[in-house]
C-alpha cells in the first residue's frame, strides 16, 4: 500500500476530539445522579440536598435544568442593577438577538454566513455524541433490573418583583420570539457550495402537506406504552488507559444481537436468554447496519487475537453470518500480498457487501460466497467508504498527499463501476452520506465542528445539485462523527426532506429546557414548516424513518422516563410508542449510554440501547456498567 501506516485501533481518542469517549459531566447525561456501587437497582442514600436538587452542569445539558443564557430562547434576561435606557438583552449563545414585532410581521431572516466560516465550540464544553466511561468484568448472564422508585426534587424560586418582570417580558417573548428562528432558519449562502454551482436559499416554506409522501409507518401504538427492563449485559473487563470497540447490534422480532469482544452473541429479544454464540478471530470493529430479507448481515473483526508480541492486530476479517442462527457464512479479507487491508465501516446493498474508511482504500465482496467484486487500488484515487441501503454511494479522495480532492460516486453494487460522480469545493476533507436515496451528504465548511455536518447538499437521480441546506454550527444536534462515511446520528430524509434536531433552549416551565424536530425541504432548502415539540425537559432527535413517519427518542428529565415517539410525516403529530420506567436506576443507566451517539433500535415495541465502545471505570465509585439495555413495552 502507498499509505502511511494507520495507528493503533482501538485507542482513547485524543481528549475533546469528535466522537472521542470520555466521561459525562457531572450530573450524567440527563441524569443527575450516577449509578452506586453494587450494580443496576440497588438501594441507594439520597444525595446531599435531595436527588434532583438543581446543580449547574454544562451550557446544553442533556435535559438537566440550568440556569437560562442570557437572551435564552424567546425569553430575555431578567433585569439586573439599572442598565442604560434602552440598552437591550445581550443574545444568548448561537441564538439571534430579536425584538418585539407587529403582528403579521414577517420574522427576521439571520445574516447568511459564507461558506466556508469557522465556527468554534464554547471554551470548556464537551463536544457531542461522547460515549461514557465504561467498566466492568465478564460477561454474567443478563438479568432482569430491579426498579426502584424516586422522589423528585424541589427547585430555586425567585423573588416576587423579578417573577412579575420575568413573566411580563416571557409573555411578549412566547408570543413573537419563541421558535421563530428555527422556524424561519435560512438554507444559508449558496454563493460558495461544494459544486461551484449555486444552491437553494432560505426562509419559511408552504410545501407542508397532510400525508407523507412515503406514507403511513408500520409501527403500531403497543396495548400499553409503559415499558419494563427486559434484560441487561454487563460489559467485559478493560485494560487501565484503553478503548475497546464493541461495535454492532442487530434487532429483528426473532432475536437481539450485540458485538461482544472477539463474538457475536444472540439473544431472544424478550427474556435474554442467550440463543447463540458466533466466535471471531479477533475484537469487533464495526458492522453493517443493514440486514438482508433472509436475515444475513456483516461484521467487520480484527484479524487475531491480542497479545504481547501483537497487541492491535489490524480489522482486517469480514465475515458474514445469519442472524437468526448465528451460523457464519463466509470470513474473507484482501490485500497486496504484503499485508491485509483494513477497514471500519460496512454497508450491504442488494447482495454487496462495501468496506471502507481504513486508510487502504475500499473493497466489495459478493454477500453470498464472499468473492471479491473490486479491491484497494494504488493509484491516485481511493474509497474512503461507502453507505448502502437502496443504492450504494461511496466517497473517494484523489489526488497527491495535501491536495486531495473528495468525490461522491454512485455505484452500480455489483462491479463497483461508476455510475456518477459529484465533485467537492477544495479544502473539503471530510463528507458523509446521509442517505442513498435520494443522495444526500453532509459535510464540515472548513474546520470540524461539534456537529460534523453544517451544509447538507441534495443531489438529484443523475447527480446534479438540487439544494443546500446549512446547518449552522450550535443551532442543531445531529452528530455524524470524524472520519466516517455513514455515522450520522440524529438526522435522517424521509418525504423528500431532511428532518434534524434543534438545539436545547429554554422551555415554558421555570428551569426546564427543551427543543424540537423540524424539516428542510431537499428540493428548495427551505424550511418546510414542519416542528414538533419534545415539551418541558425532554430533549427528543430523530432515529430512523418508519415509511412516512419519522420514529424519535425523547430523552426524559430528571423524573420521568424517555420515550419513542411516532412523528407523523404529514400532520407532525406525535404519538406515543413506548415510556421507560422513571425510577432512579434505570435513568441513570440509560444517561451512561448516551443515547444519541448508543446503537439505539426499535422495533414493534422492543427499544434497545448498546455501546459501541467500552473503557475501564474511571472511579472506584462507578457502578456496573452495561453494554446493552432492552426495554419492552408491557
Amino acid at each position: 500500500m502507498s499509505q502511511p501506516p494507520p495507528p493503533p485501533p482501538n485507542q482513547p481518542p485524543q481528549e475533546g476530539g469528535s466522537g472521542a469517549p470520555q466521561d459525562p459531566p457531572p450530573g450524567g447525561f440527563g441524569a443527575p445522579q450516577s449509578p452506586p456501587p453494587g450494580g443496576f437497582g440497588a438501594p441507594q442514600d439520597p444525595p446531599p440536598n435531595g436527588f434532583g436538587a438543581p446543580q449547574d452542569p454544562p451550557p446544553g445539558g442533556f435535559g438537566a435544568p440550568q440556569s437560562p443564557p442570557p437572551g435564552g430562547f424567546g425569553a430575555p434576561t431578567p433585569p439586573q442593577g439599572n442598565p442604560p435606557q434602552g440598552t437591550p438583552p445581550n443574545p444568548g449563545y448561537g441564538y439571534p438577538q430579536q425584538s418585539p414585532q407587529a403582528p403579521g410581521t414577517p420574522p427576521p431572516t439571520a445574516p447568511p454566513q459564507p461558506y466556508g466560516y469557522p465556527q468554534t465550540q464554547p471554551p470548556g464544553q464537551p463536544g457531542y455524541g461522547y460515549p461514557g466511561q465504561q467498566p466492568q468484568y465478564g460477561y454474567p448472564q443478563p438479568s432482569t433490573m430491579p426498579l426502584q422508585p424516586q422522589a423528585p426534587g424541589g427547585g430555586r424560586k425567585l423573588n416576587a418583583q423579578l417573577m412579575i418582570i420575568v413573566a411580563a417580558v416571557l409573555a411578549i417573548g412566547l408570543i413573537v420570539g419563541v421558535g421563530v428562528w428555527y422556524a424561519s432558519s435560512t438554507g444559508g449562502d449558496d454563493k460558495n457550495d461544494a459544486s461551484g454551482t449555486s444552491g437553494g436559499t432560505g426562509g419559511k416554506g408552504d410545501d407542508k402537506g397532510e400525508e407523507a409522501v412515503d406514507g403511513g409507518g408500520s409501527e403500531k401504538v403497543p396495548s400499553s406504552t409503559s415499558a419494563k427492563v427486559l434484560f441487561q449485559v454487563p460489559q467485559p473487563a478493560v485494560p487501565d488507559d484503553e478503548v475497546w470497540s464493541v461495535g454492532g447490534s442487530w434487532l429483528t422480532d426473532k432475536v437481539y444481537a450485540k458485538s461482544g469482544l472477539s463474538e457475536v452473541i444472540g439473544y431472544d429479544p424478550a427474556t435474554g436468554k442467550e440463543t447463540w454464540t458466533m466466535p471471531l478471530a479477533g475484537h469487533t470493529c464495526a458492522a453493517s447496519p443493514e440486514v438482508t430479507k433472509d436475515g444475513v448481515t456483516v461484521v467487520i473483526s480484527e484479524g487475531s487475537k491480542r497479545s504481547k508480541t501483537n497487541e492491535y492486530p489490524g480489522c482486517t476479517e469480514v465475515t458474514a453470518f445469519n442472524l437468526n442462527t448465528g451460523k457464519k457464512l463466509w470470513t474473507k479479507s484482501v490485500g497486496d500480498g504484503s499485508e491485509k487491508a483494513k477497514f471500519e465501516e460496512a454497508s450491504i446493498t442488494g447482495t454487496t457487501v462495501a468496506v471502507g474508511a481504513g486508510l487502504d482504500g475500499g473493497a466489495g465482496f459478493d454477500l453470498t460466497t464472499g468473492k471479491a467484486l473490486w479491491q484497494p487500488k494504488v493509484e491516485s484515487c481511493e474509497d474512503l467508504g461507502y453507505r448502502g441501503g437502496e443504492q450504494l454511494v461511496a466517497v473517494r479522495k484523489c489526488g497527491e498527499y495535501g491536495e486531495e480532492k473528495l468525490e461522491v460516486q454512485l455505484l452500480n453494487p455489483k462491479d463497483g463501476s461508476v455510475q456518477w460522480t459529484y465533485k467537492l469545493a477544495d479544502g473539503i476533507d471530510n463528507a458523509k452520506v446521509i442517505s442513498t436515496k435520494p443522495v444526500v451528504i453532509g459535510l464540515d465548511s472548513d474546520e470540524i465542528t461539534s456537529s460534523g455536518a453544517t451544509d447538507v447538499f441534495s443531489l438529484d437521480e443523475s447527480g446534479k445539485l438540487r439544494t443546500k441546506i446549512t446547518l449552522e454550527d450550535g443551532r442543531y444536534e445531529h452528530d455524524c462523527g470524524v472520519g466516517k462515511i455513514h455515522d450520522c446520528k440524529g438526522i435522517v430524509v424521509g418525504n423528500d426532506k431532511l428532518y434534524v434536531p434543534t438545539k436545547q433552549h429554554d422551555g415554558t416551565k421555570e428551569f426546564s429546557r427543551t427543543n424540537e424536530v423540524i424539516s428542510f425541504s431537499l428540493a428548495t432548502g427551505k424550511t418546510a414548516g414542519d416542528r414538533a415539540d419534545a415539551g418541558d425537559g425532554y430533549e427528543m432527535f430523530p432515529v430512523r424513518m418508519d415509511g412516512g413517519d419519522i420514529i424519535a427518542y425523547k430523552q426524559g428529565p430528571y423524573d420521568k422516563g424517555s420515550e419513542i415517539v411516532s412523528i407523523d410525516g404529514g400532520s407532525f403529530e406525535q404519538t406515543t410508542l413506548l415510556v421507560t420506567p422513571a425510577t432512579k436506576q434505570v435513568r441513570n443507566a440509560i444517561s451512561s449510554m448516551v443515547p444519541k451517539s448508543s446503537e439505539l433500535l426499535y422495533t414493534n415495541g422492543r427499544l434497545f440501547m448498546g455501546r459501541d465502545l467500552i473503557s475501564k471505570p474511571s472511579s472506584s465509585l462507578d457502578g456496573e456498567k452495561y453494554t446493552t439495555i432492552g426495554f419492552g413495552a408491557q
